[in-house]
C-alpha cells in the first residue's frame, strides 16, 4: 500500500485530468480531541467518490452531501469550515468528547500542479505545497526538513513528503510478516536475500526483492531520514556489513534480530574488526522490537513493527517495554534505574 498523501494526489489528479470537478480537503486546526491530525487530506469528486479521510467516517459523510451534486464545486477560493463547536455537532459528526476541527477546501486544484507535486514526491524529494487562501493559487518549494502545517489569513503551508522506505536483509518467514505489516503502514519495502533458496519462497505481492548483497544494496538504496534498515538473517556475513553501511547514512532506524547474547557478540565483532567504538554503535538497535511477550515470528514481527512506528513518530517508550531490560528483570540480574534505555534487546 503506497503512502496515503500520494494515493490521494495521484486519485485527485485523474479526477481534475479526466474534467471531472473535484475538491482537496486538509485538516488545518484541531482543539481537543481529534480523528485525524493536522495536515491530513482528503480528495472529493463530484461524483461522490472519496479518497482520504479527515475523520472517523461522519464528515466524509457530510462532505460529501454538500458537495456531490451539480455544479457544486466551482472555481470558487478556498474557505474554511468548522466542525464540532458544540457538543451536539460534535456527536453528530462522531468527534471525541469536546472535539473541533477545522478544514480547508480548495475547489478545483490545477491538475498540472498535482503532476508537479506527485513527481517530486516520486524523486524522493521533501516539498512544501503553499496555497493563497484569496486566489487558490499554488506554489511548490523543495523543503530540506518536515514542518508543521502553518496557516494565516494569507496562505496555508502544507508539507509533502516522499514514502517511508523499508529495508529488510533476508527475506524467511518473519520478514514476510513484518513486510506485510510495513506495507499496509504505507512504507515502500525492499527485501534483500543473495540467498535464491530463501528468495524462491517470497509471497508477498507489492515488495521488491533484490539479489544483491546487503551491504550493496544499502549503498544503492541510499537511506534517508525517511528510511529504516533492519536485518533478520541471523548470518552476520549477510547482517554485519550491510548494518555497517547503514549507521554511515541518516535512517531514521537500524537494527537487527537475534538474542541479548547475540547483540553483545555482533558489538563486539564490530569493534574488534571493522574499528568501531560503543559511540558509533549507538544507532544499531538490537535485536529489535518491544516486549509484548513475543514468541512466535508473526509475534515478533508485531513488536518490531510497532517499535519502527514508535520511533518514526517520535514517541518514548516506557522503560518496561525494552526487550532486555524486561527479560533481564525477569531472570533476576540486577538493573540499573539510572541507566538511559535503548530499546534494543530481545
Amino acid at each position: 500500500m503506497e503512502n496515503l498523501d500520494i494515493v490521494v494526489l495521484r486519485t485527485l489528479q485523474a479526477w481534475r485530468q479526466s474534467g471531472q470537478r473535484a475538491l482537496l480537503t486538509t485538516v488545518v486546526r484541531t482543539w481537543g480531541s481529534s480523528p485525524r491530525p493536522v495536515g491530513s487530506i482528503m480528495a472529493l469528486c463530484e461524483t461522490g467518490a472519496v479518497v482520504g479521510s479527515v475523520s472517523g467516517g461522519c464528515i466524509e459523510d457530510d462532505l460529501i452531501a454538500q458537495y456531490s451534486k451539480v455544479n457544486v464545486i466551482t472555481d470558487s477560493p478556498p474557505q474554511l469550515l468548522k466542525y464540532g463547536i458544540s457538543a451536539d455537532e460534535a456527536h453528530r459528526f462522531g468527534l471525541p468528547c469536546g472535539g473541533t476541527l477545522e478544514l480547508l477546501l480548495e475547489f478545483n486544484p490545477d491538475a498540472q500542479a498535482l503532476g508537479e507535486l506527485i513527481r517530486a514526491l516520486e524523486q524522493g524529494r521533501l516539498m512544501q505545497r503553499c496555497t493563497d487562501l484569496h486566489t487558490g493559487a499554488v506554489t511548490l518549494a523543495q523543503s530540506d526538513a518536515p514542518l508543521a502545517l502553518q496557516i494565516d489569513e494569507h496562505q496555508l503551508v502544507n508539507s509533502f513528503g516522499p514514502e517511508y522506505r523499508m529495508l529488510l536483509i533476508g527475506a524467511g518467514q518473519m520478514t514476510e510478516y513484518l513486510a506485510t505489516m510495513a506495507l499496509f503502514n504505507g512504507f515502500a519495502v525492499t527485501v534483500c536475500d543473495p540467498r535464491e533458496e530463501y528468495r524462491g519462497a517470497w509471497s508477498v505481492a507489492g515488495v521488491s526483492v533484490k539479489s544483491d548483497m546487503p551491504d550493496d544494496l544499502v549503498k544503492a538504496f541510499k537511506p534517508d531520514r525517511r528510511s529504516c534498515v533492519i536485518a533478520l538473517t541471523h548470518d552476520p556475513k549477510l547482517d554485519d556489513l550491510a548494518l555497517l553501511e547503514a549507521l554511515e547514512t541518516q535512517a531514521f532506524y537500524i537494527g537487527a534480530i537475534g538474542s541479548r547474547r547475540n547483540n553483545q557478540l555482533r558489538q563486539l565483532r564490530m569493534i574488534e574488526h571493522f574499528a568501531q567504538t560503543p559511540e558509533s554503535l549507538a544507532r544499531l538497535r538490537g535485536p529489535i522490537g518491544i516486549y509484548i511477550g513475543s514468541k512466535t515470528p508473526a509475534e515478533i514481527a508485531v513488536s518490531i513493527m510497532a517499535e519502527v512506528l514508535a520511533v518514526k513518530n517520535g514517541v518514548s517508550l516506557p522503560r518496561d517495554m525494552n526487550v532486555a531490560h524486561a527479560k533481564n528483570a525477569q531472570a533476576g540480574l540486577e538493573v540499573d534505574p539510572s541507566a538511559p534505555v535503548c530499546f534494543t534487546g530481545r
